[in-house]
């Protein structure tokens, strides 16, 4: 009899929970991918830790679902190593691999019913009648599903399909979960909609890995623990979330990454001591996010249009001066262009006082907090 026999129950649990995430954490080791030997992908070294989700973002061909299509066993990396928990799949055919995939076209059997749909891959798999019923019946309700396990993909909605193509990867109890722009194929409301559900679904299975990529900022935004940007094949950039949208390492990762205005400026004092950078943005000078930079070097300052103001408060302690362009009103919110130091910038503000004309000078507030710098060179 094993140790777990005479452990209590909570211990058990826990063990097999500490199992699990140890399972299913995903790296990359070196990975490159090349289809008739033009190179797609350029050796890929990322680490996904178990229970994370994991948003893979970049252009069209920046290699993002050539690295989900590798884990999966789709495509064969030229070099390099895949390892799930402790195994290397390298080697592995899909279906050893211990995963699910989600893509963005549902691909349901039209012939059959939502329930004979998710228990598929269980079927695939021999498993017992009596557990295929009960994944079945758990998947389902854990997508908001139960009641539609008798219908047809036809007399589903696009957003209810993709709840029942989840439910089914699911059923098989995955170690990583795979989604392929898996809301793409939806309108805007009702993707905002799956966002929040599958916000709720990894809070429902907190030790289920997943890999996620999209075009849409916002819903990495929202969902990814970590984000990783890749272009032209390579990662640009990786890190938490918050962290890289607050202080992303290259110009590049800032523009992709949400909107960023990013201005020309010079090092006055990179606040290794004083807590705050201090740079100068043509004329004014204007206090961000400490950096290591160099005194006396050139860089980019980057702040988010949201971060800008009209009117100061509190925190905003910085100032730039700028002409008046253009204003773009788009209902809730309204978008003015203006030109800092011969710089485009753009600001969002929810409750514009009355604008001057076009070609009139005016200041912007924005607190340090809100600033960051990125090396003059780093347009990666």
């Amino acid at each position: 009899m094993t140790m777990a026999a005479y452990a209590p129950a909570g211990a058990v649990r826990a063990a097999a929970d500490a199992a699990d995430r140890a399972g299913s954490s995903v790296s990359f080791d070196q990975v490159s991918v090349a289809y008739r030997g033009v190179v797609v992908m350029k050796p890929l070294t990322l680490n996904v830790e178990a229970g994370e989700i994991l948003a893979l973002i970049g252009p069209s061909g920046s290699g993002k679902t050539t690295a989900l299509r590798a884990v999966a066993g789709f495509v064969r990396p030229a070099s390099g190593r895949i390892r799930i928990g402790d195994t290397d799949v390298t080697d592995l055919p899909p279906y050893e691999r211990g995963l699910a995939m989600v893509v963005q076209n549902y691909a349901l059997f039209p012939h059959m019913r939502v329930d004979q749909n998710v228990a598929f891959g269980l079927n695939a798999q021999k498993a017992p009648k009596a557990l295929t019923a009960e994944r079945v019946e758990e998947s389902l309700r854990i997508v908001g599903m139960s009641a539609y396990a008798k219908r047809y993909p036809r007399e589903l909605s696009g957003g209810q399909q993709q709840r029942v193509a989840i439910a089914r990867a699911l059923a098989v109890r995955p170690r990583v979960l795979l989604l392929d722009e898996p809301l793409s194929a939806l309108d805007a409301q009702i993707r905002r909609s799956m966002v929040e559900e599958l916000a709720k679904l990894h809070r429902t299975l907190p030790h289920l890995t997943v890999l996620y990529v999209t075009h849409d900022q916002s819903e990495a935004l929202t969902l990814a623990d970590k984000i990783a940007i890749m272009k032209d094949g390579m990662l640009n950039a990786h890190g938490p979330t918050a962290e890289l949208y607050r202080r992303p390492p290259n110009r590049f990762a800032a523009e992709f990454l949400g909107r960023a205005n990013i201005l020309p400026a010079r090092v006055e004092d990179n606040g290794s001591a004083s807590g705050f950078a201090k740079v100068a943005v043509g004329a004014d000078s204007v206090l961000a996010l400490p950096s290591s930079l160099p005194n006396g070097g050139g860089c980019l300052l980057c702040v988010r249009p949201q971060h800008l103001a009209l009117q100061p408060d509190g925190n905003d302690v910085n100032v730039i001066a700028g002409t008046l362009r253009d204003v773009h009103w788009q209902g809730e919110l309204t978008h003015l262009v203006l030109d800092v130091a011969d710089t485009i910038v753009r600001v969002v503000v929810t409750r514009p006082p009355d604008l001057p004309p076009a070609g009139s000078r005016m200041k912007l507030h924005f607190s340090p907090s809100d600033a960051s710098l990125i090396p003059a060179d780093a347009h990666v």
